[in-house]
């Protein structure tokens, strides 16, 4: 069983429009609403490639209620997360349907209370004992100390479960100090971390500083990874525009658990950061894009000897 947190987790509606123009009135064509925050986009994802997997994270009121549902509905998935008296936040997404662009407006999160985090690490440990690999997601709701990932990093060390950080910002900077298998940043969490905006010296800077293995994700240039293995780039051979970290993510410990080489799960990774953005409002990815792109993807790179 693999297990995602998603310390805020979110209902994410997305709104279609024919073309989105400031200070104006729009007709929305089309809404879709689908649990969010990044670790459960990364749980529907591995949910849709047959693994079981186990989401926490907080989850309350009349939103939170809604992302249980929907949840309790995917296949697969194991619904852990722990209640909590403030209501769940809402993320809109307005996708552009002429350019294809989206804007998105992303709520805070509920104020989280001590008990509440308490509740969750008691959660996350008694998980970790049946976890395969473990993913640390997405932002923290008000409340949540800023070295909470740096905490849940070292539970899963000394449990001997892999465990991958995906975050930005402070909690990013604390958290990889713990020193987690991998992490994944964008290409601005990276440079904010490094003080680097040269991808490669950014990328070994950022693994210097204590994590094993950094995917640095660069939207439509594909990722950047150096491991212990080697330096390598993947590349889908289309140019994908929209985001999908989580699709990254959970390519990359899905390739882990199934024993992958780098190369293959890196590749695996590209190829579902396409998909995903093919599809970015429904459950998962586009399955015949994927299918389509992974033996098309380009790795490149060397094996190295440290």
């Amino acid at each position: 069983m693999i297990l995602t947190v998603t310390p805020n987790t979110a209902l994410a509606i997305t709104y279609r429009v024919a073309t989105l123009r400031p200070h104006t009135s729009h007709r929305v064509s089309e809404v879709t609403e689908r649990p969010g925050g990044k670790g459960v986009d990364v749980a529907r994802v591995l949910a849709a490639l047959g693994h079981e997997v186990a989401v926490t994270g907080f989850a309350g009121g009349p939103t939170g209620r809604i992302v249980r549902d929907r949840l309790a509905a995917v296949p697969g998935l194991l619904d852990a997360l722990v209640p909590v008296a403030g209501a769940t936040r809402r993320t809109v997404t307005v996708a552009d349907g002429r350019t294809g662009d989206t804007t998105r407006l992303d709520e805070p999160g509920p104020l989280i209370t001590p008990a509440e985090w308490s509740a969750l690490q008691e959660t996350y440990l008694d998980l970790l004992g049946s976890a395969s690999a473990v993913a640390l997601c997405g932002s923290l709701p008000p409340g949540v100390p800023v070295g909470a990932y740096a905490g849940l990093v070292r539970a899963a060390r000394a449990a001997g479960v892999p465990v991958l950080l995906d975050t930005g910002g402070e909690p990013l900077r604390r958290g990889i100090a713990a020193r987690p298998d991998v992490i994944t940043p964008n290409a601005d969490e990276l440079a904010e971390l490094t003080g680097s905006h040269e991808p490669l010296r950014a990328t070994v800077d950022a693994r210097r500083r204590g994590a094993r293995a950094v995917v640095a994700s660069f939207g439509p240039d594909g990722l950047l990874a150096a491991t212990p293995e080697g330096h390598w780039r993947a590349a889908p051979p289309a140019r994908p525009h929209g985001g999908a970290a989580g699709a990254v993510t959970a390519g990359l410990l899905s390739g882990l658990v199934e024993g992958l080489p780098w190369p293959d799960r890196l590749a695996r990774a590209a190829a579902l950061a396409a998909a995903a953005v093919a599809a970015p409002a429904a459950d998962g990815f586009d399955r015949g894009v994927y299918e389509e792109l992974l033996g098309r993807v380009a790795v490149t790179g060397e094996v190295s000897a440290a």
